[in-house]
């Protein structure tokens, strides 16, 4: 059993036995976040499912990992903003500014006639995803105490069920029956119904703010993080531009995707805790475990939908069902490590989080290298959902209750960049196998193996970073 983690800070707000997420102190901020991570959710699981057609329309079908990853790229950059801005001014302006750039780089999506206008509407709403979700955060450290934070996220996974449940038919749906540019349209209206939601809300939101001490990072700080922020932004996007094209061969896409390296390799380690990449124990691994699970998982499931409609003929709903299916598993893990019976053992949870995600894809790559039914695939999917969920809000709880609450904003937007930068690096790299050894759909089977199990590997290592995290 792992040792107790150190506790940090409370809030002021003090909570009886008996008061919940949904309780007089706390309900109409927990109705707020839900509603935030829901449009988010559903944008998420309603565009993967719209992609292959729109890729096909676009002509981008070569470059199809790029519509996620330029998305990922903007989001690194509204992540670091974030967290400088929720520090020194309080969530609500960012919470603000996310959903207005969120909703309109939908628009702007929904409108592209060529691929390079498609993917300036990805990177608006990356930007607007990333000042939400630290926003979000820094409201669940600052008005929640510790003992309901684990069930507030698994609150926040359990947003993600309806969206998975009705994302991907109607998506599929709409894409059928119009467009694959209605899809992106539609996102805008559940965008609005929670702004007007937050509005209702920013004076609860703002008093949580209140005997918050200042920032212990002062304004040099702010600006410092600022500029690494453009820089690990900048830096990503050059990988993924390296790679969206690339042949297996020397060319200046490869230099790009070189210097890309360089400048993530650089930049990343001052914008993340002290030996985050040396598997440090405490703090540096949370951060590990969380770059490591997102890399694996993402740079994964970005690639089955166009697996199954390209590889096994399945229409776009039945694919998006399988996307559907892991969800529902991130879900229950979620709810799972939110027991009370895991005070004390959250270590424990990102190391099995991590061992169920590296079977999962170890048994996405034998489904398909061995032929067998793509009916098959929803249960690896399963698996790799129920270990994201453990090991994902598992990080999440530890992150916030070993950091003080002045410096949550810093934190999340830690965690954050982390997290992003994970799916960043597993989907330029799976963007780049694929892209590479990429022949024609019906002949690509050997490419998702490869692809899927070099990220099982990768999910594998989240087992020892998971140990690292006792203090």
């Amino acid at each position: 059993m792992s040792a107790p983690l150190p506790q940090a800070s409370e809030p002021r707000a003090e909570v009886t036995s008996r008061q919940g997420v949904f309780g007089p102190a706390y309900g109409l901020v927990s109705v707020a976040l839900v509603a935030l991570i829901t449009v988010i959710a559903f944008e998420g699981m309603a565009i993967s499912t719209a992609m292959p057609d729109a890729a096909r329309t676009l002509d981008a079908v070569r470059s199809y990992g790029l519509a996620f990853s330029v998305m990922l790229t903007a989001e690194l950059l509204g992540i670091v903003l974030a967290g400088v801005w929720c520090d020194r001014s309080g969530p609500l302006r960012s919470l603000y500014a996310g959903q207005v750039l969120f909703a309109a780089g939908c628009l702007v999506c929904g409108a592209a006639q060529s691929f390079l206008v498609f993917l300036g509407g990805r990177a608006l709403a990356g930007l607007g995803a990333g000042l939400i979700t630290v926003a979000a955060y820094v409201v669940i450290g600052r008005a929640y105490p510790a003992t309901l934070r684990p069930k507030v996220f698994s609150l926040i996974s359990a947003a993600w069920v309806l969206p998975s449940l009705v994302g991907p038919p109607i998506a599929a749906w709409i894409t059928t029956t119009w467009s694959w540019r209605w899809v992106f349209w539609a996102v805008i209206a559940p965008v609005v119904v929670a702004f007007g939601m937050v509005l209702r809300r920013r004076g609860q939101i703002a008093a949580a703010d209140e005997g918050v001490e200042g920032s212990s990072r002062d304004r040099r700080a702010h600006r410092r993080a600022a500029r690494l922020g453009l820089l690990i932004a900048a830096a990503a996007g050059a990988l993924q531009w390296g790679t969206y094209d690339l042949v297996p061969a020397w060319s200046p896409h490869t230099l790009v995707a070189l210097l890309g390296v360089v400048g993530i390799a650089l930049t990343a380690p001052l914008l993340l805790p002290a030996g985050t990449w040396l598997m440090r124990r405490g703090l540096p691994s949370v951060m590990l475990s969380r770059s490591l699970l997102t890399s694996s998982f993402f740079g994964t499931t970005t690639y089955v939908p166009l697996m199954l409609v390209g590889e096994r003929g399945l229409a776009l709903g039945l694919a998006g069902g399988v996307l559907t299916v892991g969800s529902l598993g991130w879900a229950a893990g979620s709810w799972l490590q939110g027991r009370d019976a895991f005070e004390g053992r959250r270590s424990d949870l990102v190391s099995a989080g991590g061992g169920l995600l590296a079977c999962g894809l170890l048994g996405l790559a034998a489904v398909a290298f061995l032929g067998w039914s793509a009916w098959l695939m929803p249960l690896p999917m399963v698996l790799c959902g129920l270990g994201m969920g453990m090991a994902t809000a598992s990080t999440s709880v530890i992150s916030l209750l070993i950091t003080p609450a002045a410096d949550h904003g810093h934190t999340s937007s830690s965690l954050q960049v982390a997290d992003v930068l994970g799916s960043v690096l597993g989907i330029a790299g799976a963007g780049a196998v694929f892209a590479a050894l990429h022949t024609g759909a019906g002949r690509d089977t050997h490419v998702y193996v490869t692809m899927w199990l070099s990220l099982g590997v990768v999910a594998s290592l989240v087992v020892v970073a998971g140990q690292r995290i006792r203090t």
